[in-house]
């Protein structure tokens, strides 16, 4: 028993110093992808895409499923966007409420024959709806039965898309009017093929809105949110930054993600049974590059493109992350094959362990951690001097990478106008490790237990608090 527990110290020792070193790490390579992008990115100037014929078209993919607080505004926001040649393909996936209604009625829409080709198989598709306005002639809405999840709508957004590109989003997400241009900039700009690009994504939770713009942004008032500004920011710049040096990004966030159409159509599609669609997505992507023995890259930009509407609170947050939880361990069954073997290079020997050891294991491994101190506490054979130097190791440390991230913020473009709001921020490190973490340690074990115990999860469980422009101006 005493060299098992000795192990098993031993074990948690090194599995944090790894830990630690690959953030240092990602930190190096994240301010060099940081630097490489502000030397490149002039490459294209803005102008010259908005008036070239050569610039690609994409299509704006974003499902929508109960969502009548907020689908209007919404809608018109992703119809702002600053882009030459674009359509916006809303798939209303079987709402229950007033959703389809309320579309029908603000953008003047009828029913239309479409030659709606399934190339990726959906649920049964419905109808398609275009309006009677030119002024929204980019918009389709697509009519479905619900599908259970997110990829299944959004693969039959892929199937009414007509563009050779598509960004897939959602329907609650506010995109920067720039978005699109800055996001094709990596593939005009690449010599390999970009079969994807991702961007930083934040909350608009507090931030001001006018008719789906964001003409002021601001740190969420709200703790949790807030939590999770800082925890994006520390995932997007801080991890994925610096995975796509070394091209090895583990994801394309499902929230605001560009893809070439026709090698995601050949790929499968989203997976429709998958709770993790958009790792699933940029997994099967990947394969398909290498299986026909093609180079690729997955690009990622600093810049903050998406405003995402973030749980308020505890509860609607843990619906949301038990529900990543358990798409995270269907997708490592699902793609079991994948990991550790050679056929698939970065995906298979790097990308695919390192998200297994230092995503999917970290809360399994946290939650014994917290059992074996408890044990020897109970048995009293704790060494508090130890104990304290190793707990002020770890929390001197991710108040480091935590002040870091920030820092990278606003080296990248300063978002916040005032200091008292950046130190808003700043002091969510010292408080993210007695109360943020623990629930979504809780959150990730139920999701995954979930998932071993064939519970069935649905998508659409995210409750929006919705947008009032009044009361965001006038704050």
């Amino acid at each position: 028993m005493s060299t098992s527990f000795n192990f098993f110290e031993y074990y948690i020792f090194f599995y944090a110093t790894s830990m630690f070193f690959l953030y240092i790490f990602l930190g190096i390579l994240s301010f060099m992808a940081i630097k490489r992008y502000k030397i490149y990115n002039t490459r294209f100037d803005d102008d010259m895409l908005l008036s070239s014929p050569l610039t690609p078209g994409i299509s704006v993919i974003a499902p929508a499923y109960n969502e009548e607080k907020t689908i209007i505004v919404n809608v018109k926001s992703l119809m702002t966007l600053n882009y030459p040649l674009f359509e916006v393909v809303i798939v209303n996936d079987g709402s229950k409420d007033k959703t389809l209604d309320l579309l029908i009625e603000e953008f003047e829409l009828v029913e239309t024959p479409f030659a709606y080709v399934e190339r990726i198989k959906t649920k049964p598709f419905k109808r398609i709806f275009k309006s009677t306005n030119p002024k929204y002639d980019k918009l389709t809405i697509v009519d479905k039965e619900n599908g259970g999840t997110k990829a299944d709508a959004s693969n039959a957004g892929i199937n009414a898309s007509q563009y050779p590109y598509f960004l897939c989003t959602d329907v609650d997400c506010i995109l920067e009017r720039n978005t699109l241009l800055k996001m094709i900039k990596p593939i005009l700009n690449s010599k390999t093929k970009v079969v994807g690009v991702g961007a930083t994504l934040r909350m608009s939770n507090s931030c001001d809105v006018e008719e789906g713009v964001i003409t002021r942004v601001k740190p969420p008032k709200r703790f949790i949110p807030r939590f999770q500004e800082l925890e994006y920011m520390r995932a997007y710049l801080f991890g994925k930054m610096g995975w796509s040096l070394i091209n090895c990004v583990p994801n394309i966030s499902g929230g605001l993600g560009l893809y070439e159409t026709e090698i995601a159509v050949s790929a499968g599609g989203y997976d429709g049974d998958s709770h993790a669609e958009d790792m699933d997505m940029m997994t099967k992507v990947v394969a398909l590059m290498l299986n026909n023995n093609e180079k690729y890259k997955i690009e990622y930009i600093p810049i903050s493109c998406c405003w995402t509407e973030g749980p308020p609170n505890a509860k609607i947050l843990m619906r949301q992350r038990v529900r990543w939880a358990t798409g995270l361990a269907q997708m490592y069954f699902v793609h079991r094959k994948i990991l550790f073997n050679r056929k698939y290079k970065k995906l298979g020997l790097i990308v695919f362990p390192a998200n297994l050891f230092y995503e999917f294991l970290a809360p399994i491994i946290e939650f014994l951690g917290v059992l074996y101190f408890i044990f020897i506490l109970l048995k009293g054979d704790v060494n508090w001097d130890t104990a304290g130097y190793i707990f002020l190791y770890s929390y001197s440390f991710g108040i480091f990478i935590g002040t870091l991230v920030i820092f990278l913020d606003n080296y990248v473009q300063r978002q916040y106008r005032t200091m008292r709001e950046n130190l808003s921020l700043w002091i969510l490190p010292f408080l993210e490790p007695f109360f943020y973490h623990p629930m979504l340690v809780f959150f990730a074990l139920r999701g995954y237990f979930n998932y071993f115990t064939s519970k069935e999860m649905e998508w659409g469980a995210m409750t929006r608090q919705g947008v009032d422009s009044s009361k965001k101006k006038a704050a």
